[in-house]
């Protein structure tokens, strides 16, 4: 099949407009029809309800949109395992929330490079449902999450568990047991719960936000109190330009890599899974 089609396809899903799309891929319009109607006759299916004012799509085109995107994520997978250098034996396609690609991925990846010869690295962002669903349907090697799923034919291996600590840029609070402009960073249920009872009902937060980049960036710039990696707040606690809060307790955030259990792959994903530094167990602190 022509992916680009299909790709000429996802356009006017998108702005169900033929003048759109065109302008939005460099086509003309005509052009754009003529691709959507070629598209139709290979499938033997009506894609577009022409006779409304307003383009629509069939139950067709709506059931076609994922497999769409499933068949250009693989062509693309495709081109890239394809189009490694001759030097490359093969090809790891590595997908993660981006908070995770922040606070423990980018040294293991380096340490692949110096220790395993002959692999290419592809990487992704990824929420963690599509994530999973990536694994199972092998577009992607290795998937990184703080909550792994149970599932029959995925394998799990927990790979880090990053302290948390309570970080603020105010000296003064650090043996106050008041936090200024509060962020709470959500890491996933486990430690939210801890998070919640530790910080209580007096000490609601003022703002919520997805990633710790993202919190950590913010206080620097407005100040304010957040748990945040270690890895990610050392050196700036070391320059004085945030403060470790005295007797908050320190969370740990395990993250577990997941990659089908049986797979052509699977020597080299542990290979490089092996890479990670032993995990050690740490104590409740609540």
């Amino acid at each position: 099949m022509n992916t680009q089609l299909l790709r000429t396809f996802l356009e006017v899903s998108e702005t169900l407009h033929f003048r759109i799309a065109g302008e939005n891929l460099g086509l003309s319009q005509a052009a754009v029809s003529s691709r959507i109607k070629q598209l139709e006759i290979e499938l033997s299916a009506s894609l577009f309800d022409r006779t409304h004012k307003q383009l629509k799509l069939t139950p067709e085109g709506h059931r076609l949109i994922e497999h769409a995107n499933d068949i250009l994520d693989m062509w693309q997978k495709t081109k890239q395992d394809i189009g490694m250098s001759r030097h490359q034996s093969s090809q790891l396609v590595i997908g993660a929330m981006m908070s995770i690609w922040d606070i423990a991925l980018h040294s293991w990846m380096q340490k692949i490079h110096r220790n395993i010869d002959d692999v290419g690295l592809f990487t992704r962002i990824y929420n963690p449902l599509e994530l999973r669903s990536d694994i199972l349907n092998r577009k992607a090697d290795i998937g990184f999450l703080f909550e792994p799923p149970s599932v029959d034919l995925i394998k799990t291996r927990k790979v880090a568990s990053i302290p948390l600590h309570l970080v603020t840029t105010s000296k003064l609070a650090t043996t106050s047991h008041k936090y200024p402009n509060l962020v709470k960073v959500d890491y996933g249920e486990s430690i939210n719960d801890s998070y919640r009872i530790f910080l209580g009902e007096q000490h609601q937060a003022k703002h919520y936000m997805s990633q710790p980049k993202i919190a950590l960036d913010y206080i620097l710039e407005a100040g304010g109190t957040a748990y945040l990696p270690k890895p990610m707040t050392f050196q700036l606690t070391q320059q004085k330009q945030l403060f470790e809060v005295e007797d908050a307790p320190v969370f740990h955030q395990d993250i577990s890599a997941i990659y089908l259990a049986k797979g052509q792959k699977l020597e080299l994903i542990e290979q490089a899974l092996d890479l990670f530094p032993e995990v050690k167990s740490y104590p409740t602190h609540l």
